[in-house]
């Protein structure tokens, strides 16, 4: 996801656009890999002084909603990346230093499936968390 796609997305789904929101995607478009709304305030604190974590979360919240982020928990805390554009399923290797990501392309599920006889599987998640090469 690119930044003119998420503000795009945003607009189709009848949500305003204002520039704090073009900021916020902006930031996860220059970043790479998971932040933390602490990150993010941090971040717009620069340009807009008051800024709450209400403001921040809310926002936050709405673009996962829209499939424009997506969300983990690293370390009891809720981190957010801009949302993948590959069109096939895949999961990802996260570093629980710096937040960089690692596509996965195998999917645990292809091999235990066969271990739910009857059941409807409607989703699932798989993360292997760690350390990159250049945090180790």
């Amino acid at each position: 996801m690119n930044l003119e796609k998420a503000l795009g997305l945003l607009k189709q789904e009848g949500y305003k656009y204002t520039k704090k929101r073009e900021d916020i995607l902006e930031f996860f478009t220059e970043e790479d890999g998971y932040r933390t709304a602490s990150d993010l305030l941090n971040f717009m604190g620069e340009k807009y002084g008051g800024l709450s974590y209400d403001t921040i979360y809310r926002n936050l919240h709405l673009f996962r909603e829209l499939n424009i982020l997506e969300s983990t928990d690293l370390n009891g805390e809720k981190h957010f990346r801009l949302a993948c554009d590959h069109h096939e399923h895949h999961h990802h290797f996260i570093c629980q230093s710096c937040g960089k990501t690692k596509t996965i392309d195998a999917c645990p599920m292809n091999f235990i499936q066969q271990d739910f006889p009857g059941y409807t599987i409607e989703n699932h998640k798989f993360e292997i968390y760690g350390r990159c090469p250049s945090c180790q």
